[in-house]
C-alpha cells in the first residue's frame, strides 16, 4: 500500500513540474508578448490604465438590454458561486455599485486577466487581501467580458 501511494505521489510531482523535453533550448516569447520594462528590469505598469488590452471601451449612455442578458447567463455560469449581486461578500466581493468603483477598462481586463491584474494591481492587490481568495481565471473572451460589464450596469441602475 506504502509503495502504491508513493508512486501516486511521485506522479503527481512529475505532472505538476510540466512538459520537460529535456531541451536546452530557452524558449523565448515573441516580440508582440513581450512586456516592456523599467530601467531597474521590473516590468512597467500603468495603474490607470489595468494589465491588460482594454485602453478605451465605449459605454452608451443606456443600457443595451441583448448584451446584459447576455452578460447575466455568463454572470449564472462562471460568477455567481463566488459573487453576490449585493454589496454582501461571498468568497469574491459583491457586485453592488462595482461600475462606480472600478472603469469599465479595470473591470473588463480584470475579468479577463486575472493573474497579471493580482500580480501587479494595487486595487486588485488590495481586494486579495480583504477576500484571502485568487480569483480563478474564467477564461472569458473579449464578448463575454463586454456583456458581464453591461450586466453590472444593469445591476447597478443603469436603464
Amino acid at each position: 500500500m506504502k509503495k502504491i501511494l508513493i508512486l501516486g505521489l511521485f506522479t503527481a510531482g512529475l505532472v505538476a513540474c510540466g512538459n520537460n523535453t529535456g531541451s536546452s533550448e530557452e524558449k523565448k516569447p515573441s516580440e508582440a508578448m513581450e512586456k516592456k520594462t523599467e530601467a531597474n528590469g521590473n516590468p512597467s505598469y500603468d495603474p490607470n490604465r489595468g494589465e491588460g488590452k482594454f485602453t478605451k471601451v465605449e459605454i452608451g449612455a443606456t443600457l443595451d438590454e441583448k448584451m446584459a442578458a447576455a452578460g447575466e447567463k455568463t454572470f449564472g455560469v462562471k460568477c455567481s458561486s463566488c459573487h453576490k449581486l449585493t454589496d454582501e461578500k461571498l468568497v469574491g466581493p459583491g457586485w453592488k455599485g462595482v461600475t462606480s468603483r472600478h472603469s469599465a477598462e479595470w473591470i473588463m481586463n480584470f475579468v479577463t486577466n486575472t493573474d497579471e491584474m493580482l500580480n501587479k494591481d494595487p486595487k486588485a492587490q488590495a481586494m486579495l487581501e480583504l477576500c484571502l481568495v485568487r480569483m480563478p481565471n474564467q477564461n472569458l473572451g473579449d464578448d463575454e467580458a463586454r456583456a458581464l460589464y453591461e450586466f453590472m450596469r444593469k445591476n447597478d441602475g443603469v436603464k
